[in-house]
């Protein structure tokens, strides 16, 4: 069995699922007890988080992972990656860039995604302007 492969395969499964808003695979991929926090500071739950994706909400031209860096353990997976996105969120343009770090669990039959924390990266549109730099 190769954990990493299969920590991969999940998080293909959780960026293809956000991509379409497709929340029945959501509610697959994500832990019961997920929980994000946003670039701002602010959590969402679960419930929250697929509730982002009802119509006239959430909607994205396009969403991956790149630059992933992946820790596997024993019943855990840590995975620190640029995301990136175009889209909406109630008429506003999405960030185009974040910093995010997600933990993933070994559940019985799959890894499901626990917990996302986001950041915005400096300089990239959307994102808050550097301090210092008019």
């Amino acid at each position: 069995m190769n954990e990493r492969a299969d920590v991969e395969t999940a998080l293909s499964q959780w960026t293809a699922a956000e991509a379409a808003g497709d929340t029945a695979a959501l509610e697959t991929v994500l832990a019961d007890d997920f929980t994000a926090i946003g670039p701002l500071g602010f959590t969402l739950s679960k419930q929250d988080w697929l509730d982002r994706h009802a119509p006239n909400e959430l909607t994205y031209d396009t969403f991956d992972l790149d630059e992933l860096q992946l820790r596997v353990y024993d019943d855990a997976a840590v995975a620190i990656a640029r995301q990136n996105a175009e889209g909406t969120h109630r008429g506003q343009p999405v960030p185009s860039a974040l910093r995010v770090t997600l933990v993933l669990t070994r559940g019985q039959t799959s890894w499901r995604l626990a917990v996302a924390h986001m950041s915005f990266i400096a300089g990239t549109p959307g994102a808050p302007p550097i301090p210092g730099r008019g």
